[in-house]
């Protein structure tokens, strides 16, 4: 029996696999069993599997075939510690990042995807010389994080903002 917290995890799983999907006009799906069986300890498993299977089992969600280096970590909590990101110190989003990071290759489109009951929906973006978001989010909130590695933003402008960088960014 799937425990309330897991079912919560999969439906904002299955929920962005679906907003994806519409947007780009591409199949987007919720990784089946969900988390990285190729990320952290399991990273070995790489060796043995050709792209296809590592895309697949890469994060929370299996991008269109046009998104090869899109990689994912979906998480729906009740709560967060948003006053921690202005200290610089988060714990709990050092643990969801470390596991994005933990699966990715290099050259990947990281973006963690979170949703809290009454706070709203929110990515991590990790960006470098290759995805300049600050030019994508004028006029928008705009949080960073770890000495500005991570642009965190509300969810829906990220989208809005970003689809053609994203699929870019991805191929």
């Amino acid at each position: 029996m799937t425990s309330p917290q897991k079912a919560k995890g999969n439906s904002w799983e299955r929920e962005v696999a679906k907003d994806l999907t519409k947007l780009y006009g591409e199949t987007f799906i919720r990784a089946p069993g969900s988390g990285a069986y190729v990320g952290g300890t399991n990273t070995k498993r790489k060796q043995f599997l050709h792209e296809g299977q590592i895309r697949s089992f890469k994060g929370d969600i299996i991008p269109g075939q046009s998104f090869p280096k899109f990689n994912a970590e979906c998480k729906s909590y009740g709560d967060f510690p948003f006053h921690q990101l202005f200290s610089g110190s988060c714990k709990q989003l050092d643990v969801w990042l470390d596991q994005l990071m933990d699966a990715s290759d290099e050259g990947d489109f990281n973006i963690l995807i979170m949703k809290f009951n009454r706070k709203g929906k929110f990515v991590a973006v990790e960006f470098d010389q290759y995805y300049d978001i600050p030019l994508f989010v004028e006029n928008h909130m705009l949080y960073t994080y770890k000495n500005i590695r991570w642009a965190i933003m509300e969810y829906d402008k990220f989208w809005q903002l970003n689809k053609d960088m994203v699929s870019l960014a991805c191929s």
